[in-house]
């Protein structure tokens, strides 16, 4: 799995970079690592119904973080939802569970309804009701692995940061994992609805759009997370 060898082998370079200057977008990236390396375990060990669409995706998705960020690099035209959530790890009083769920709403409300569109593209209008079911069921099926990562995510990311959340995860239990787990499903589940609506659209026009609609809503949380309430913003996106 060269391809997805050379992915974490990116990843990890920035967060290197990055944690050697005290980078909050090493937050969210490592979080997206540890993400990323839990993915492929599940496709080597051939979890899913069909893991070489998986990687394929896999590969896309991570495409759409990389232009963004090379784009925010260059001081170029990023899309606005990751300008808001790079922008955000510069601001000392943004909370570091407002930094990764910045990158969280950017990834997937943004990037990812993209990302299955571009690799469904080719193949769906040849794939009959049960295949479709079917991609549909591994796209669910990542939402079990994420549930699985929550843990190693606060373990190894977010408790780094935030010694707050490390007595909030005693005193809860896993009532905070429960509630990620759950908003984030509820989340890639407009997703698939989203990028499937672009996959039945042939008008440009309409497809357009659509995109502007998924941009405006992934800039919308973006800003209640933002909001002059802090965490209390992230509360009420759950």
């Amino acid at each position: 799995m060269a391809g997805e060898d050379i992915v974490i082998n990116r990843m990890q370079a920035f967060i290197d970079a990055w944690e050697k200057t005290g980078d909050r977008r090493t937050i969210f990236l490592r979080c997206y690592a540890v993400m990323t390396r839990n993915m492929l375990v599940a496709v080597e060990a051939e979890d899913f119904e069909d893991n070489v669409w998986v990687g394929k995706l896999l590969q896309r998705f991570a495409e759409y973080y990389f232009t963004a960020l090379e784009a925010y690099e260059k001081e170029q035209r990023a899309p606005i939802v990751w300008q808001l959530a790079f922008n955000a790890t510069r601001q000392p009083q943004i909370h570091v569970l407002q930094n990764l769920i910045l990158g969280v709403n950017a990834h997937i409300n943004y990037d990812l309804v993209f990302a299955l569109a571009d690799t469904l593209m080719p193949e769906w209008p040849d794939l009959n009701q049960e295949q479709r079911l079917s991609r549909y069921r591994d796209h669910c099926h990542v939402n079990e692995i994420i549930n699985h990562t929550i843990d190693s995510v606060q373990d190894q990311v977010i408790e780094r940061y935030s010694l707050s959340l490390e007595v909030l995860d005693k005193v809860m239990g896993p009532l905070d994992e429960w509630i990620t787990s759950w908003f984030i499903a509820d989340w890639r589940e407009k997703v698939w609805e989203n990028a499937t609506l672009l996959l039945q659209s042939s008008d440009e026009i309409e497809r357009e759009a659509l995109r502007q609609k998924v941009e405006k809503h992934s800039i919308g949380r973006a800003h209640s997370l933002l909001g002059d309430d802090g965490l209390v913003g992230l509360m009420n996106l759950i």
